[in-house]
């Protein structure tokens, strides 16, 4: 079992392709790309925390059948764009808007929100965090494990803790952004 991260999935949400500026031709595309790189990389065993923002404007059969479509269980910490819906789906392992988890040997404070500190920071916990796109400036021990600042699908914590490791950095911003523009041309050819 591999423990995954991600957030502001958006699924849904017609505001995404123009804020964040996602390369994707429409929403559907945008969610059917999102529920393919999910699916290529975790496996029914594995586990996700998603930090937030999953899916806003969706009917609750809707945001069910999403995710119910996705593989792994699933944890959410809630967003601030987390409807009803998305609260009551089944299929979710637990839902509440704060964890602390160890991973890898590693301490973890899970929330939709960065925090300018968090418990356990002078002991080396990591804050993982969605909610900013990827816009936010970090500060040590504290990354965005959002689908706009880690690619469209979810990571484990050594991808995410090389994401700010010099040459490391540079190679998964390369492949997120291969990712992102492969799917997104794939979801633009025409249906045969």
């Amino acid at each position: 079992m591999t423990t995954f991260f991600t957030s502001d999935t958006h699924f849904g949400d017609p505001r995404i392709l123009r804020i964040d500026r996602r390369p994707f031709a429409d929403l559907a595309a945008h969610d059917a790309a999102l529920v393919e790189a999910w699916n290529a990389t975790v496996g029914p065993d594995d586990e996700v925390w998603h930090l937030g923002d999953f899916a806003l404007g969706p009917e609750p059969e809707r945001v069910a059948a999403l995710l119910a479509a996705l593989a792994g269980r699933k944890h959410l910490i809630i967003g601030n764009n987390d409807g009803p819906g998305t609260l009551r789906a089944a299929g979710w392992v637990s839902v509440g808007h704060y964890a602390e988890i160890e991973v890898e040997g590693r301490r973890l404070v899970l929330c939709h929100y960065a925090f300018r500190t968090w418990n356990g920071l002078g002991r080396g916990a990591i804050n993982l965090h969605g909610h900013s796109h990827g816009r936010l400036t970090p500060i040590p021990r504290q990354y965005d494990v959002g689908i706009d600042a880690q690619g469209l699908h979810p990571i484990g914590l050594d991808r995410i803790l090389a994401s700010r490791r010099g040459k490391g950095a540079a190679k998964a911003r390369r492949t997120a952004a291969e990712t992102s523009a492969k799917l997104a041309r794939k979801s633009a050819e025409p249906s045969v």
